[in-house]
């Protein structure tokens, strides 16, 4: 009796956490935590050398939002969003100075879990937020630092998300919302339990659609999800199942002066993606006694990622001869080279495969006579890529005046030129008539795998000191083949086809001192790392730069990146129902990646390891409860800096020498205490919420982020032009960005209430950006064709921006049945 006991508290921890803590299991008063991203036997909270920030279901969907994404950045501490892709699907999350971001090519720092498995996707380790449906999460928690338990890509924290079961939701469920932007939803939900309690179930299904709040930016999502499980006294297996099929539009940067009249505008479009998606894991947990627990997963996931995109055209080259004169001034008379502009449609196609299979043993038993807890794993991780990229160009045909067509013969391959000298239509999307022929530019297939051991420990020397240790040993392969241009020769230089291999041994230790159950002060230091990813092994030569984010040349290895983060922190109650908790943290990156740009090019690049990257910071919070209220709060501080010299092209930047020297234009200099775009210093955030009636609650949240440097302005001395109106003469080398090297900061409040009609009915109602707030959540320096009002024409430099979304609200209703009667 007293091992099935055990048991069901550990399968219930194992069903509702498989990252982490639980959706706050409490057994007494002490939430449960689990040291690795499997189940295993809980630890206290209390005892923990981190500050875990927890979700629930409830909480994450009440409150106004479509993803995960936006309910961390209303309420958790050090958490912003930015939409980087221009779509409220495609969000970036940033902790810390750590991002989990959808787009290829940005640098990634944080590790995303669902039940367990690791679904950072393995071409770019980006985090694809539209895979993961908001309604099948059963809770949430986001672990800080760089804990190497949580494996690759943990840099600056984790995000553990855990899944539904039919235990947790019974019944019928039926969802509807309308609203601002024509967005409709609906949703169907439906899970139970047999009548032996030992099989559960739960299948939903969500469909929404939108027109967007900007231009030209409708989506429709397909989310399904679907859970069974089986538990007896001493097992429990639980198999999941996720699949989409959505298709995504999200118009991203914006130049400033084409916001002026109406911030819905877009650059260039479309900018469209399809994600399809299946997803298949099956979790298992078995204790042989109440001390001794083995618990695993093996998973399988496919996705299919169609991309189009219509941008600007450039590309430069170097004839070593004078030019003469071309009607966009993009030419360099007095030096060697020249670019040609005009438009492009891109068109990408990925596919993944990825497979794994881990498993850990706990043991719960006391170590010299004190408490510890033991637990030792492995895991390996296989995935195959395939990825190809092609492009249909159409030029400008003023470059051409009768005499020079000759000169560009190498950049058209022999083509004959047929392009005209209107390259976008009204709306800013190519015209593809007069085109070039689509071309294939990449070709890649790869596989790589990671295997992994890992074990941790944590003693308890006393009722109030609590160490804890454990180390992980990764070894990832990379290797790619080109499909596009074949394997690499002397003469074939630009091939992808190479073979990478990555291994390191990460630790991790912690202390924890508890001198009452009111009060828990720790420390704890940690290391962490990534390999690089297949796109930026594949573009990584200076020689061949490419074009960001995605067509890639020759690959020359890079280091893998390693973070080492010090943490320290309290936290405690101040009454009984006033909680706070305090830390600082110190992380550095070493060999960290970033994307530079290439000599005479706004959009061509290479990666390279840049030396040191470094992040510091303090979080405060303070929750609590008085009768009908309930209220938190938080303020974060996060200083996020290079730590090396740097030499990066920029050349929007006013301190970016205009030059007829290739080699030195466009440069800008990074010095260590330089600020990180993207990364607002100072966070603030309020939640209240009032429960007006046993029926009906009232909700708020205030957030407050400071400005920020925008990319493009890593010196962080990029000087606003005095006088605007002469920006616009396109003149190179004489001419710089009009914009602020930094957006504003900005404040937002959001609205949300839910009132039990009776009879299974609940209304809701959400509001976003109460007060209209025009604000910015992410800018870059960049280059642009069209004038204010629209027209395509001479270069511009210019600040793009991403315009935050104005108010808009939604209302909706739910109706329940045949699920557990309420607790009376």
């Amino acid at each position: 009796m007293k091992l099935k006991i055990f048991a069901l508290v550990a399968l219930a921890l194992a069903s509702s956490a498989s990252l982490g803590a639980a959706e706050k299991l409490t057994t007494s008063t002490i939430n449960v935590y689990s040291a690795t991203p499997l189940p295993s036997i809980g630890l206290p909270l209390n005892i923990v050398p981190a500050n875990i920030q927890i979700a629930t279901p409830k909480a994450i969907n009440n409150q106004a939002g479509v993803s995960l994404a936006d309910y961390m950045s209303n309420n958790l501490q050090s958490v912003s969003v930015s939409e980087m892709g221009g779509n409220p699907w495609q969000p970036e999350i940033n902790f810390r100075g750590y991002s989990a971001s959808p787009l290829l090519g940005m640098p990634q720092g944080l590790s995303t879990y669902v039940d367990g498995v690791r679904v950072n996707e393995p071409f770019g380790d980006v985090t694809l937020w539209d895979k993961i449906p908001n309604f099948a999460i059963g809770g949430m928690q986001l672990v800080p630092g760089s804990n190497p338990m949580y494996g690759l890509n943990t840099l600056g924290g984790s995000i553990a998300i855990q899944t539904k079961s039919g235990r947790q939701a019974q019944g019928v469920g039926i969802e509807a919302e309308y609203g601002s932007w024509n967005r409709q939803r609906a949703l169907v939900e439906y899970g139970g339990v047999s009548k032996d309690g030992s099989m559960d179930f739960y299948i939903g299904h969500q469909t929404t659609k939108e027109d967007g709040w900007r231009q030209f930016s409708p989506s429709r999502l397909n989310q399904t999800f679907a859970k069974t499980g089986w538990q007896s006294e001493s097992t429990k297996l639980d198999l999941s199942y996720i699949g989409t099929d959505n298709n995504l539009t999200g118009n991203g940067f914006t130049p400033d002066h084409l916001l002026t009249g109406a911030r819905d505008q877009i650059h260039t479009r479309p900018d469209f993606t399809n994600n399809y998606y299946h997803h298949l894991a099956l979790n298992g947990s078995h204790w042989f006694n109440k001390d001794v627990m083995l618990s695993g997963n093996t998973y399988f996931r496919k996705s299919n990622r169609h991309t189009l995109n219509g941008d600007l055209y450039e590309t430069g080259f170097d004839h070593g001869e004078t030019q003469g004169q071309y009607a966009l001034g993009t030419c360099n008379n007095s030096g060697n080279e020249c670019e040609l502009v005009g438009s492009t449609m891109n068109r990408t196609k990925t596919g993944q495969e990825n497979y794994g299979i881990t498993g850990q043993l706990t043991f719960n038993q006391d170590w010299l006579g004190k408490k510890n807890q033991f637990i030792a794993g492995a895991g390996f991780d296989y995935s195959k890529i395939r990825f190809s990229q092609r492009e249909r160009v159409n030029l400008y045909n003023k470059y051409f005046d009768g005499t020079n067509e000759a000169a560009f013969a190498d950049i058209l391959s022999g083509e004959s030129y047929t392009g005209s000298a209107s390259v976008f239509d009204s709306s800013r999307m190519p015209l593809e008539t007069g085109a070039l022929p689509e071309t294939q530019t990449v070709g890649l297939t790869g596989k790589q795998w990671t295997a992994s051991l890992f074990a941790t420990d944590t003693l308890s020397l006393n009722e109030k000191w609590h160490l804890s240790a454990g180390a992980r040993y990764n070894h990832t392969k990379v290797d790619n083949d080109d499909t596009h241009r074949g394997p690499y020769s002397a003469t074939n230089t630009r091939s992808l086809t190479a073979v990478d291999d990555y291994k390191r041994l990460n630790p991790t230790i912690g202390i924890t001192h508890t001198p009452t159950d009111k009060l828990s002060i720790f420390g704890s230091y940690s290391e962490s790392s990534r390999a690089p990813t297949s796109i930026e092994l594949g573009c990584s030569n200076p020689e061949n730069p490419c074009l960001l984010p995605s067509a890639m040349a020759d690959d020359p290895p890079l280091k893998q990146v390693v973070a080492k983060t010090y943490d320290f922190g309290s936290r405690g109650n101040l009454t009984e129902n006033i909680k706070w908790n305090a830390s600082i943290y110190h992380a550095m990156n070493h060999s960290d990646i970033q994307f530079i740009r290439a000599p005479g090019s706004s959009s061509r690049g290479y990666y390279s390891n840049i030396g040191r990257t470094e992040r510091q910071g303090l979080d405060l919070g303070l929750s609590g409860q008085m009768d009908k209220f309930r209220w938190n709060t938080s303020y974060s501080f996060i200083r996020a800096t290079f730590d090396d010299e740097l030499t990066l092209l920029s050349n929007p930047n006013s301190e970016a020498p205009g030059s007829s020297t290739p080699a030195t234009r466009n440069q800008i200099y990074v010095k260590p205490g330089d600020r990180l775009p993207s990364i607002p210093e100072h966070q603030l955030k309020l939640r209240a919420q009032y429960q007006a009636t046993p029926d009906w609650s009232i909700g708020a949240n205030l957030t407050a982020f400071s400005s920020q440097y925008v990319m493009g302005n890593e010196n962080n001395e990029h000087k606003q032009l005095a006088d605007c109106s002469s920006a616009s003469d396109g003149l190179r080398d004489n001419n710089y960005a009009c914009g602020s090297g930094k957006i504003k900061g900005y404040t937002v409040v959001n609205l949300d209430s839910q009132y039990k009609i009776g009879s299974g009915w609940t209304a809701f109602a959400k509001v976003i950006n109460v007060f209209d707030q025009n604000y910015n959540v992410a800018g870059r320096l960049a280059e642009t064709m069209f004038d204010a009002s629209g027209a395509y024409g001479p270069e511009i430099k210019s600040l793009g921006l991403i315009p935050g979304a104005p108010r808009a609200g939604w209302v909706g209703v739910r109706y329940e049945f045949g699920g557990v009667p309420e607790a009376k």
